[in-house]
């Protein structure tokens, strides 16, 4: 099994997405995340993948807020689970210094956002993670 952690990251009303590269000219949309490394835990992982893909570091994790999904993916002819964590973060930050894993960004609004996410378990994290700050009444 692998395992990931990411963060949901809102600025005012809008979702930060990136664009990853894959087999297809337009890549996959999806959030900040990546794997757990040595020592760290789900949150360290979320907030340090963050900062490495899109450059921001002023971050306010909502607590009570966590979300888990997996899947299955196909590695040399294996299939592995993958399990990712997901958090949900506020910031005022809106410049994005995307790395080089990725193609592109976007600050989206919800619908936009929904729609640009490429796999219906983002969407699902999504709709959850934005359903979730809406009754916070922040």
């Amino acid at each position: 099994m692998e395992k990931s952690c990411g963060v949901v990251l809102l600025n005012s009303n809008k979702v930060l997405l990136l664009q990853h590269p894959d087999t297809t000219t337009s890549g996959h949309w999806d959030f900040p995340k990546g794997h757990v490394e040595k020592g760290e835990d789900e949150l360290q992982t979320a907030l340090r993948e963050l900062k490495e893909e899109t450059g921001i570091d002023n971050v306010k994790i909502i607590d009570d807020f966590n979300h888990l999904i997996s899947y299955n993916l196909l590695r040399g002819g294996d299939t592995i689970l993958k399990e990712v964590v997901f958090f949900l973060g506020i910031t005022n930050q809106e410049k994005v210094s995307i790395s080089s894993e990725h193609q592109n960004y976007a600050w989206l609004q919800y619908e936009s956002a929904y729609e640009r996410l490429t796999y219906d378990n983002a969407k699902k994290t999504l709709k959850k993670a934005f359903d979730f700050h809406k009754n916070l009444q922040i």
